[in-house]
């Protein structure tokens, strides 16, 4: 089965790689900001349609995918349901880059000799 990752943003700027067993997930998450509440209803979404999907086709249902629920329920819990997160990335293949390496986040630039930003 195909599986992805995918890096959100926490209301105080954490970020976070999270996992599935199916691509369903790039459909039910988009990318951008959203209400937690509303990432919440679609992680699990995605995250139980993945965990059906391995159990379908090898016969037991994807403890990852399960775990990765759990893990993302206990975070949600710790914020106010209506600020705003954000689904930063998705990742297919074998190359993960840097959780903190996203090329659609502002860079800051490196000082000059003088040692002001440009």
């Amino acid at each position: 089965m195909p599986e992805i990752r995918f890096d959100i943003r926490w209301p105080d700027g954490t970020l976070e790689r999270c996992y599935s067993p199916s691509l369903v997930v790039r459909e039910l998450l988009p990318a951008g900001q959203l209400p937690v509440f509303e990432f919440m209803e679609r992680a699990r979404a995605a995250l139980h349609i993945g965990a059906e999907r391995v159990r379908l086709k090898y016969g037991f249902s994807c403890s990852a995918a399960l775990d990765q629920l759990a893990a993302l329920e206990r975070r949600a819990r710790l914020v106010d349901a209506q600020s705003l997160m954000q689904v930063v990335a998705f990742h297919e293949g074998s190359y993960l880059p840097p959780l903190d390496f996203h090329p659609a986040l502002e860079v800051s630039e490196s000082p000059d000799e003088e040692g002001k930003a440009p």
